[in-house]
């Protein structure tokens, strides 16, 4: 089977961490939704999405096309339900398609357009109800929701058969040392590790430097940093090329981010290429300790989140300067470059400049894309034709859609 990841109705409330992405790239617990799939069904994937994101995440079918909602996450009692499913069936739950398979005659584009993002009508296909248990990740909140419990899963099956680096006798213990896995050429010296309440792993090529403190379930992907004297607290995931300093809670950095300094988020996510300047602090509990709302792109208005901690969502390519702050249950945009003291708005527009208490100016493209160009370079990244076209694209959308 040619298996595809297919975003649906959930899509516009994962705004601004879908403009840039499907939701199958977002990264919950140690890998992205998308690489999880890959290892459980043992297949590569392909896309179907917004039509401006196909040409970075391009769609490949072929006679037997088997696809999955990308905001699932998998488990056994979902696998056998989907490997089960036969060409023309359709998995769902009251109103969300989870799965379905298909042939070549159906025409996948327009079944996007007219179905995947709109639930009314019937579906050209047999309707199987699944009545067993599921995780979706619908709104940006749920990624730390689900981050402890992914990284506990991400570590069982990433670590299964194999042995893990030796840890430096610099470092602390506290709990069982087998549940802290080291991968080849990471680097771990003075620091805690405390794994009573979660596994802890430290990708390849990591470093934690001397005098943090991490408390599992954390993950630390490939060539990930944290910085001296960082508490990192569980259910937070430092995604690829991160470098993370201060205090950190129940918060995923997508990855190719930095905050690298003291200061504090929690119960957060970070887009990838954010930088997050000194002292950066963003609160996640109210005063009055009622439950948090957050602007949703999908019905421009806040919503109920139905949580008590709710911190930071931020889009990919954002930067704040230094002693910026964030109120509970902010969402900034892609794009957006803030600085200056005082409280930032609850939702800050993609492309934004400017500073609490002045009206905040669209950022030119062209100067974000020097930008862009060379925070990618840092990394060794290259800002392709392709990623012009599709952050043009994001440009667009939200100068029309968001002001």
């Amino acid at each position: 089977m040619n298996l595809i990841l297919f975003d649906n109705w959930c899509r516009p409330h994962l705004l601004p961490l879908t403009y840039t992405r499907p939701a199958a790239d977002l990264r919950v617990g140690i890998t992205t939704i998308r690489e999880k799939w890959e290892r459980v069904l043992g297949t590569p994937t392909s896309t179907l999405t917004e039509s401006y994101l196909q040409e970075k995440f391009p769609l490949r079918t072929s006679g037997d096309n088997l696809l999955v909602a990308g905001a699932l996450l998998p488990n056994p009692e979902l696998l056998d339900a989907i490997r089960a499913l036969q060409t023309g069936d359709a998995l769902y739950d009251e109103n969300t398609l989870l799965a379905f398979r298909t042939g070549d005659a159906l025409d996948l584009r327009n079944f996007f357009e007219s179905y995947l993002q709109n639930t009314n009508g019937a579906l050209p296909l047999r309707m199987i109800e699944y009545t067993g248990s599921y995780d979706f990740v619908s709104r940006p909140y749920h990624l730390f929701l689900l981050n402890g419990q992914e990284i506990g899963h991400d570590f069982a099956d990433l670590t299964a058969g194999r042995s893990s680096q030796s840890l430096s006798p610099t470092n602390t213990v506290i709990g069982d040392p087998s549940r802290i896995f080291v991968e080849e050429g990471a680097v771990v010296e003075a620091s805690v590790l405390n794994t009573t309440s979660g596994p802890i792993y430290i990708g390849r090529g990591a470093e934690v430097m001397e005098g943090c403190r991490l408390r599992g379930p954390v993950a630390l992907c490939e060539h990930a940093v944290t910085k001296m004297d960082a508490k990192i607290y569980g259910g937070t995931t430092i995604g690829p090329y991160s470098k993370v300093g201060g205090e950190l809670g129940e918060t995923v950095v997508l990855g190719y981010s930095n905050k690298a300094h003291d200061g504090f988020i929690g119960n957060a996510v970070i887009g990838e290429w954010c930088n997050l300047g000194a002292d950066t602090n963003c609160s996640n509990l109210k005063n009055n300790y009622s439950n948090v709302r957050l602007w949703d792109y999908a019905t421009r208005r806040m919503e109920e989140t139905g949580e008590q901690f709710c911190g930071l969502v931020m889009g990919d390519h954002s930067k704040c300067g230094i002693n910026s702050m964030f109120n509970t249950g902010t969402v900034v945009g892609v794009g957006a470059g803030l600085f200056g003291t005082g409280f930032h708005p609850k939702f800050v527009p993609s492309f934004s400049f400017g500073s609490p208490g002045n009206l905040y100016e669209t950022h030119d493209f062209n100067k974000f894309l020097a930008t862009a160009q060379t925070v990618m370079a840092r990394r060794h990244k290259i800002l392709d034709t392709i990623e012009q076209n599709l952050l043009k694209k994001v440009y667009d959308i939200a100068l029309h859609c968001e002001n």
